[in-house]
Order: structure tokens, then sequence, then C-alpha cells
């Protein structure tokens, strides 16, 4: 055995070992970029049902506010007494 065998086989087992580190480091970052997609898509699941009832809760409150608004209209045929600002209060 030449001296040159004899250092290719320490070169050879550090890059075996390294490739494996790799190999390893890759899968464990896959893995957790799976765990990831998943999480992602269960959040975008709950912001579109958010996003819906967001939706739902702004046309109800927008039909409430037509409703209050016309209680608060005068009867029609009644004319409505304007209060002077002299006599109008802050407080």
């Amino acid at each position: 055995m030449t001296a040159r065998d004899l250092d290719a086989e320490p070169a050879a087992e550090l890059l075996e070992r390294r490739w494996f580190a790799a190999s390893g480091a890759i899968n464990n970052l896959k893995s957790e970029c799976d765990t990831l997609l998943a999480d992602l898509e269960l959040a975008e699941h709950a912001w579109r049902q958010a996003c819906t009832r967001l939706a739902q809760l702004e046309a109800l409150r927008g039909a409430l506010g037509d409703q209050l608004a016309s209680m608060n209209e005068p009867p029609a045929g009644r004319p409505v007494a304007a209060i002077p600002y002299e006599m109008m209060s802050a407080a």
C-alpha cells in the first residue's frame, strides 16, 4: 500500500461522513417543510373562515344601522321642530 492510498482512505471516510450528515440534514429539513406546509394550510383555512364571518358580521351591522337610522327618522307628515343653537347644551 502506498502513502497515497493511506491518505485517500481517511479523506474518503470524511467525505462519506459529510455526505451522510448532509443527507440527514436534508431529511430533517424536508420534514420541517412538510410540517410548516400543513400548518400554513390550516392557517389559510382558518383565515378564510374568519373573512367569511367578518363579511357576515359587516352585513349584519349595516342592516342594523339602517334599522337604527330609520327609527330615528321623524314620522312622515310631522315637521321637526328645530332647536335654536343658543338653547343647545354641551353637556
